[in-house]
């Protein structure tokens, strides 16, 4: 196929549409909805507020709501990949609120391709990308006002396999690893309050645990993410 044509943008950053969007969040929000996923989650609903979050929940109380930070009332819990790991979430919606990635998805709402991403899934992210045949992919990356070097490395791993299938990761997870997204992660693992688990900043630097990628797009008015198996 022609040769890749990539930009990396923070949300802020983002001007017009794009044709195909991959939505960056490594720490934690694409990590965890891979694990809900593999967990057996049939949807997740990616939404911009809290509120929309809560909405939801009243008016589908089976629903399964997540949140950045510590449990909070109206939530079932919090967005940790580890917890997700755990659960058992087989035919369930989740409905998932974070400070960076589900604002990022639902920015590109509107864009003809938009895929979810973290290291966890990010083979197959590369292979549906090669299958679409997308020349220009916008890389959001969510983190930090578009700075977290976490997304950032796992946005130009992903280009970079796109480019040469052979390309070494270690780089990129090094990185990640020594992020600072990664330090706040194991500091609050150890703060009590519940809102990470001391496993969460390892699975977060864990290469192509799942072999799907995951899509958005709206449905009935909602960003509606699903796994696609490659």
């Amino acid at each position: 196929m022609s040769r890749m044509n990539s930009r990396y943008l923070s949300i802020a950053g983002l001007a017009g549409t794009p044709k195909t969007a991959v939505v960056i969040d490594v720490m934690r929000a694409f990590t965890t909805t891979a694990w809900a996923f593999d967990r057996g989650a049939e949807k997740i609903i990616l939404v911009r507020e809290l509120e929309d979050a809560l909405q939801l929940k009243a008016a589908h109380p089976d629903w399964i709501t997540l949140k950045d930070g510590a449990p909070a009332p109206g939530f079932d819990t919090v967005n940790s990949p580890a917890l997700m790991r755990d659960a058992d979430l087989t035919g369930r919606t989740v409905v998932q609120k974070t400070t960076n990635g589900t604002v990022g998805a639902v920015a590109v709402k509107d864009a003809g391709l938009v895929l979810c991403s973290s290291f966890a899934v990010a083979g197959a992210t590369a292979r549906l990308l090669a299958e679409r045949a997308a020349g220009d992919v916008t890389y959001v990356v969510t983190g930090e006002n578009g700075t977290a070097d976490e997304d950032l490395a796992c946005a130009q791993y992903i280009a970079g396999v796109l480019e040469n299938p052979g390309c070494d990761a270690g780089p990129f997870l090094d990185r990640a690893g020594t992020a600072g997204a990664a330090a706040r992660l194991a500091e609050a693992a150890r703060d009590g309050s519940g809102r990470v688990h001391p496993d969460d900043a390892a699975l977060c630097t864990e290469l192509d645990r799942f072999a799907f990628a995951m899509v958005a797009a709206p449905e009935d008015g909602l960003m509606v993410l699903r796994p696609h198996r490659i």
